[in-house]
């Protein structure tokens, strides 16, 4: 593989160049996933996430969603970093979002060192990108942790036909359990598995403390890693 682990490539688009971080697994090659970020962007958390993956044997592309954004990077340090990402969030028009991350599944689909199925996970509002995303582009399994758009994209459920996993806390401030039971009524389907996690606000994977949920962050990444496993590092014949 010529890009190490956490290098940057660049994706032509419409309107320029997306920056995609790239995390390959010790080969050099595997099945493929992309991995979208949640508000703060490719944060160190996404960054190790990103890692993590490619350690089990995937090759991962992060695309930089904010690339467009005339802003600078933010403060994770900052007692505000929560209404910072929001704003950041808020800038960005959904449609580039979701047209970033088509772009970046097709190019890691012709990457020549994916050797395998290629996937989507993301996180939070990555969660509800990827959900839109796989309902527009071929994917081989959808992995979406508590997905904060997936109720205005309900509509999008009957196309998103590739084998997915969703977990969402069962203290989800954003997600509340109207939300929860909506959207796996309209998810549920053969190959689709909806988790709830007790006492797990949103956002308890990210390892930042007044997010983490360590039971809930461990057990949805185990079911993870066998969904990721099953689906793309051993597809069925």
């Amino acid at each position: 593989m010529s890009s190490a682990p956490g290098s940057v490539i660049q994706i032509e688009v419409d309107d320029g160049a997306l920056p995609v971080h790239v995390y390959a697994p010790e080969s050099g090659s595997g099945p493929g996933i992309v991995l979208v970020q949640e508000i703060f962007g490719v944060s160190p958390y996404i960054a190790g996430r990103a890692a993590d993956l490619a350690a089990a044997g995937y090759l991962v592309h992060v695309p930089d969603l904010y690339w467009r954004l005339d802003e600078p990077e933010l403060d994770e340090s900052a007692p505000d970093l929560l209404q910072q990402a929001m704003g950041r969030m808020s800038a960005l028009p959904w449609e580039h979002a979701v047209a970033d991350t088509a772009a970046a599944v097709r190019n890691l689909r012709a990457t020549p060192e994916v050797t395998g199925p290629i996937g989507l996970v993301g996180f939070c509002y990555g969660g509800g990108v990827a959900f839109n995303v796989a309902a527009i582009e071929h994917v081989d399994a959808l992995v979406s942790y508590y997905g904060s758009a997936l109720p205005n994209l309900l509509e999008l459920a009957p196309a998103v036909t590739a084998p997915s996993l969703h977990h969402v806390g069962e203290a989800d401030s954003y997600l509340p359990t109207a939300a929860v039971a909506a959207i796996r009524d309209a998810v549920t389907r053969p190959g689709v598995e909806l988790h709830t996690y007790p006492g797990a606000d949103h956002a308890f994977d990210n390892t930042r403390p007044e997010f983490h949920h360590a039971e809930a962050s461990a057990l949805a990444w185990q079911r993870t890693l066998a969904f990721l496993d099953t689906h793309l590092a051993r597809p069925a014949a």
